[in-house]
């Protein structure tokens, strides 16, 4: 009897420990030696991670440096621009401003911002606020982006609301997913007109300082030691060596990606957001309420689904500010985000009690290393077979560059061939205008084509003849792979009339819209 007594013991605490997953937890030490590992091939110079578990940072640590030329080393409190996960702030400011009653989700845009315009008639006297927080638009990936990359442009929210009536739909509204983050803008200047106070100090005041991410800011001003701050890089050169970048400077508002935090301060949030809203050392506040989580962590938009057999999902989709999936029975609800030389990753398993953020300040490498680290992690709490996680990614990485690096050399190389071409610059000098974008110029700079945008100053570089109606235009902006196609058409007396744009690099980040501009020229 004592044997079976023994036994029984035994296995409800065998059973007790791998249902909380006790068992495969990754530990401290085998995490510092994964993060060193994928910083090392995947060339990133400084890391920040932080787990929390049932209510507690179990682990939260810094590795490598916040720039290669000061080697300042990155801690728990070094501040990195979250990009794209100040989304989740946004919806969580309109999720306050709902439980007071400000607001509501079926509200329509043009009750708060009436010159808000989208491209006809029905979609805009029918867009409500839940719609600008779930990428279903009809409008195509990353729309308007060049109003904000690079930055240093002077565009207003005034251009922001009223610059999707210019845009053609890809989808009907509301019918497929398609990124965007102009829409976001829109909705930190609804909370601005709502609450009286900026987005930014919405964001400090009633998020940031209840949940005490007093190291936290919703721009570089609100950054009290801004030597905190770690510096971007990239590798994107053509040695693909490690360099420090400019640190990305926002425009209009913060809604779609101007927060700067670290892993301690985020693990805050992502403990309040396991908690349904709920802080403080008790438990005993509400930032906002259960109903508003729930919003929240509903799929307003479906996506494609990753069928990837280990983590047996089922389902796919964009909530309010967040991306929901199911891993292993679990809801995971997360969110990437990318800035020039600044990445994030935040990854929440509710049903774990489980967070996860990971922030790096290098560009190309940052996104493969948040990947791969999160996996690792989550494999570890999900009782999941080990697999080499950075070993896939670092493949993956390799052949898509590999791809993109053949076309982009290509180009250039055919650009060379070229060279002797004898074309009439004067058929291409002029004004050019879009509909939103403004004004760029073609002239001639030290007997070389040139080309500047008006609006982006950063957006100015020569032109070079590629073939027949087109050139490739050398960014002096380097900070990431942009360069990009001007096409020309003629009129019947072969003078240039109009430029279509696109970018050179297959890889070219989705907010480079230059295929959204239709340039017509206004003046020779």
């Amino acid at each position: 009897m004592t044997k079976i007594k023994s036994f029984l013991l035994l296995f409800t605490i065998t059973v007790f420990f791998a249902s909380n997953n006790l068992f495969a937890q990754i530990t401290s030490s085998e995490l510092d030696t994964l993060v060193e590992q994928a910083m090392k091939e995947f060339k990133v110079a400084g890391v920040a991670v932080a787990v929390v578990k049932d209510g507690k940072i179990i682990h939260e640590r810094g590795y490598g440096v916040r720039s290669i030329e000061t080697k300042v080393p990155v801690d728990e409190h070094t501040n990195f621009l979250i990009a794209s996960n100040s989304k989740a702030f946004t919806t969580a400011a309109l999720s306050i401003l709902v439980d007071e009653g400000k607001i509501t989700w079926k509200d329509k845009v043009k009750k708060y911002i009436p010159e808000f315009k989208m491209y006809n008639d029905y979609v805009t006297e029918n867009f409500l606020i839940e719609d600008l927080l779930c990428h279903r638009s009809g409008l195509g990936l990353g729309v308007g982006d060049l109003i904000f990359y690079p930055d240093g442009a002077d565009f207003t929210i005034d251009d922001v609301v009223t610059s999707f009536q210019y845009f053609k739909p890809v989808s009907a509204f509301r019918t497929q997913y398609d990124y965007d983050n102009l829409l976001f803008v829109v909705a930190g200047e609804i909370i601005a007109r709502v609450s009286g106070m900026t987005w930014e100090q919405f964001i400090e005041t009633r998020i940031m300082k209840p949940l005490q991410m007093h190291n936290s800011g919703a721009s570089i001003k609100g950054i009290k030691d801004s030597s905190s701050i770690a510096t971007p890089h990239s590798t994107a050169g053509d040695d693909n060596k490690i360099r420090t970048i400019n640190l990305y400077k926002k425009i209009i508002n913060g809604g779609a990606g101007g927060i700067l935090s670290n892993v301690d301060d985020m693990s805050k949030w992502m403990i309040m957001q396991l908690n349904q809203g709920k802080y403080g050392e008790n438990l005993d506040k509400q930032l906002f309420s259960k109903d508003r989580q729930k919003e929240m962590w509903t799929i307003h938009t479906v996506t494609n689904t990753n069928n990837d057999p280990r983590y047996n999902t089922h389902f796919s989709g964009y909530g309010l500010g967040w991306n929901l999936t199911d891993i292993k029975g679990n809801l995971n609800a997360f969110h990437g985000g990318g800035q020039p030389g600044m990445l994030s990753y935040v990854s929440l398993i509710p049903d774990l009690n489980l967070g996860i953020v990971i922030l790096t300040n290098t560009e190309n490498g940052g996104r493969p290393l948040n990947r791969a680290v999160h996996h690792s992690i989550l494999d570890s709490y999900l009782g999941i077979e080990k697999m080499d996680h950075v070993s896939l990614y670092s493949k993956r990485i390799n052949d898509q560059k590999n791809k993109s690096d053949e076309v982009t050399k290509n180009v250039w190389k055919q650009v060379a061939l070229a060279k002797d071409t004898k074309i009439t610059e004067q058929d291409y000098i002029g004004i050019y205008e879009d509909n939103w974008f403004g004004k760029i110029e073609i002239f001639m700079k030290e007997s070389q084509l040139w080309f500047k945008s008006y609006r982006s100053p950063k957006l100015n570089g020569p032109m070079y003849f590629y073939k027949t109606n087109t050139f490739a235009i050398k960014w002096e902006y380097q900070d990431m792979p942009c360069d990009a196609f001007a096409v020309f058409t003629f009129d019947g007396e072969g003078k240039a009339k109009s430029i279509k744009m696109k970018g050179i690099s297959p890889n070219i980040d989705f907010s480079f819209d230059f295929h959204d501009l239709d340039l017509q020229r206004v003046r020779k």
